[in-house]
């Protein structure tokens, strides 16, 4: 338990956390709640269980992970479990949407879709985050700390 809440309490962590948790957090908006544009929870639902032929709990996964676990980002709360799952999801876009589009987003319009780059960016804030944990200002490390003095969490 220790290790999963243990975080290097550095700024550049900070950066990153805050940095993919504010970009990933109106994606999950817009599946959760319809907001920025998006479709909300029926319809995103609908469209991957049946355009992208996800299993309904996947796609539930997907949808919560990238709004409330965007919230915990935010936070520094569970940033190793959130983290993971943007992995996972990121990995899934790839291969299940953007792969046959190639590496660059549609700047121009003149692709059959966006690419993956932004993809591939997440993944590697994710596994920064992974590694070193939520960094400074994280729940994460208020959570640590207190494990530590207790001496619970073995």
């Amino acid at each position: 338990m220790k290790s999963f809440f243990s975080t290097n309490a550095s700024w550049p962590l900070l950066i990153v956390r805050l940095g993919v948790g504010g970009v990933l957090l109106p994606h999950g908006f817009q599946k959760l709640l319809g907001w920025f544009g998006g479709f909300g929870w029926s319809a995103t639902l609908s469209f991957f269980s049946s355009a992208l032929h996800v299993p309904v709990p996947i796609a539930v996964l997907v949808i919560l992970g990238e709004s409330l676990g965007s919230v915990a980002m935010l936070l520094g709360l569970m940033t190793r479990f959130v983290a993971f799952g943007y992995l996972l999801i990121m990995i899934g876009a790839i291969a299940m949407v953007h792969w046959p589009n190639g590496f660059f987003m549609n700047w121009f319009g003149k692709q059959a879709g966006e690419g993956f780059e932004y993809h591939l960016l997440v993944i590697s804030m994710a596994a920064a985050l992974l590694v070193g944990g939520g960094g400074k200002w994280s729940v994460d490390a208020i959570i640590a700390r207190r494990t530590r003095r207790t001496g619970s969490g073995r």
